[in-house]
């Protein structure tokens, strides 16, 4: 197996403690956001033999696996992150994989460049992913009942909001979330943003279930994200607690530190909360503007200790081990590659011993056998 040294990303976003903290180093003062271990070509994570995507490059089938290239192409399906969000992300869905074929195969037809900023589809990929809390982790996942919405939203006071109030209690579901949605990002921009000043100055003298968005619009002065917000779901994370984020479900991770797995794919469809491009009609087309809880999952008991975040889809497969003090070892051995990530304590994989914040990556077939005092979290595919 081979001890990856991977790249810390530095958007503006990231807290400037949280990673520093668990890789046991010095705060740089400067944001670090995420450390993806993978092979993204972005920042792909360097092994002794190389780059990881060279690695793979070079013989796919014996790195990954005849079943994973079979089922995924050569390619490693799946990206692996630390991800430490000391501000809002931006509100955002990802498209199914159809979706993200048709825009892809569109946006290539009409020749936008690939690093155009209004760009939507880098791929054809979709961009299912999951979050696990390390620390308490807040934040939105899919949309509130609209009644619930309405009531948080009349609470305010804010006179320019009453016609979104009413929408929300006078048209079935789906209607109303969308045509609010709608009204929202299409108004006026300088009517807005004096309606969000307004609203988050209500947010913050009213507290309780309105005080996440008063700290979202100190982040985000002015913008209609935050009216967006509202409309959904506010989760609070307990360590060891996940989220799926599954294609049109709008979402925005907002404080803390987590394990993030996605398939390997840049598509986003933002809705707010960014300084970037919101292309409003392709998002309404990709949202899905179904209410419902947002479903947090705890890890299922599998045999050998292993516990497992259940999702519906192959790309990955995230599971982690709690090992005690003088525990067995666990083989972790399996046909497919691996990412195991160390979390807590330390613990050995194969030769190697990791601290927190350490990771190895696991050709498929390899032995992989893990011991010692700590948490570690496996990363993998399903075929």
């Amino acid at each position: 197996m081979d001890r990856l040294d991977n790249t810390v990303r530095p958007y503006a976003w990231g807290s400037t403690t949280a990673i520093a903290r668990l890789l046991g180093t010095e705060p740089t003062g400067e944001p670090q956001a995420e450390m993806w271990m993978g092979a993204h070509p972005g920042a792909p994570s360097l092994t002794p033999r190389g780059p990881l995507t060279e690695v793979i490059d070079a013989a796919p089938e014996r790195e990954l696996g005849t079943g994973a290239v079979a089922r995924f192409g050569p390619r490693l399906p799946f990206l692996l992150k630390i991800l430490a969000a000391g501000a809002p992300l931006s509100l955002q869905v990802h498209p199914d994989l159809t979706q993200a074929r048709e825009g892809y195969e569109d946006e290539e037809r009409r020749g936008v460049p690939v690093d155009a900023p209004h760009r939507n589809y880098k791929d054809a990929n979709h961009k299912p992913e999951l979050i696990c809390a390390l620390t308490e982790f807040d934040g939105l996942c899919g949309f509130r009942a609209p009644l619930e919405a309405a009531e948080l939203l009349s609470a305010l006071g804010v006179d320019s909001l009453k016609p979104y109030v009413d929408l929300l209690h006078a048209r079935p579901e789906e209607a109303a979330l969308r045509e609010v949605l709608t009204a929202v990002l299409t108004a006026d921009p300088e009517l807005m943003a004096t309606t969000v000043t307004e609203a988050a100055a209500a947010c913050a003298r009213l507290g309780g279930a309105h005080a996440p968005y008063a700290a979202i619009a100190h982040h985000y002065p002015g913008d209609p994200g935050v009216i967006a917000a509202m409309l959904l779901n506010h989760v609070r994370l307990q360590p060891g607690e996940a989220l799926f984020l599954g294609a049109g479900v709008p979402h925005a991770y907002l404080n803390g530190l987590g394990v993030e797995i996605m398939a390997n794919s840049d598509n986003v469809l933002r809705c707010g909360l960014t300084p970037k491009h919101v292309d409003v009609p392709e998002l309404l087309r990709i949202v899905r503007f179904e209410a419902g809880d947002p479903g947090v999952l705890r890890p299922e008991a599998a045999p050998d200790g292993e516990e497992v975040y259940a999702t519906p889809i192959d790309e990955f497969r995230l599971s982690r081990y709690v090992l005690p003090e003088g525990g067995p070892a666990h083989d972790l051995t399996r046909p497919t590659p691996q990412i195991l990530l160390c979390t807590t304590g330390s613990v050995r994989a194969g030769d190697q011993v990791l601290a927190p914040g350490g990771s190895v990556f696991v050709p498929a077939g390899e032995k992989a056998e893990v011991s010692g005092s700590g948490t570690i979290f496996r990363a993998t595919v399903v075929v």
